[in-house]
């Protein structure tokens, strides 16, 4: 639904900013125990929300952040964001923020005493030959893939299905998340994806009759385990 919703609205920011580069951010902190998850996504959009007070990110036009949760070799959670931004062209010169600088601001916003990892790259956009700038077919095209990357699954299908889960991880994260929003908005993105206008049809992803033919994955639920289990027999292609 997400991704629908911004690729409509795609057309229309390019047309209004047609100036306006792309920056992909990535944010991340150290793994936590899965019961503990609750707790660190609220101190990760506390911080977040530090980091938006910062002189470094005023520049930035509008952003539409993601929140991802992936499971750790061990068993822990690795919760991080995914923003896509919308910034000037000054953000390149007179806005320019180094990436040291952003590990720096990132750690400082989330009150750790580590590093913390940050990744930040520029959506590429390219101009047809003979041109200095790109057209707004060649910036929408481009941004579609960093729009993918950004509203993807907040959980790996393969975290999902693991068939070695026997300590129900896939049912700790749906508690620790539940009534949990991992979509946020702001700037000239905010309304961009309609985020308080949800309907029925709006999360079945139709435009019609209100049907949704898509996949299924299937589980079970075992009294005597108390947990879920996977059940690939039920599955729907």
């Amino acid at each position: 639904m997400w991704q629908a919703r911004f690729y409509q609205a795609l057309p229309a920011i390019v047309e209004a900013h047609p100036k306006a580069r792309w920056v992909f951010l990535t944010l991340t902190l150290r793994n936590c125990d899965i019961t503990d998850l609750g707790d660190t996504l609220t101190h990760m959009n506390r911080a977040f929300q530090r980091l938006k007070d910062r002189k470094e990110f005023r520049p930035v036009l509008g952003w539409v952040r993601t929140t991802e949760v992936t499971k750790g070799k061990d068993g822990s959670a690795h919760p991080h964001f995914h923003t896509l931004m919308m910034v000037p062209p000054s953000w390149f010169t007179r806005h320019y923020v180094k990436h040291s600088r952003w590990v720096e601001l990132w750690g400082d916003c989330l009150r750790v005493p580590y590093t913390p990892n940050v990744d930040i790259r520029v959506v590429k956009t390219k101009a047809p030959k003979g041109r200095q700038t790109p057209l707004i077919e060649n910036t929408i095209d481009s941004l579609r893939g960093a729009v993918a990357e950004t509203l993807k699954y907040s959980t790996k299908p393969s975290d999902m299905t693991d068939q070695g889960d026997v300590d129900g991880w896939f049912l700790e994260l749906t508690r620790q998340t539940y009534k949990r929003r991992f979509i946020a908005t702001g700037g000239a993105l905010k309304d961009v994806l309609k985020l308080d206008e949800e309907t029925d049809d709006d999360l079945a992803l139709a435009d019609g009759e209100g049907t949704d033919e898509g996949p299924r994955i299937a589980f079970d639920w075992k009294t005597a385990k108390r947990q879920y289990i996977r059940n690939s027999k039920g599955d729907q292609a």
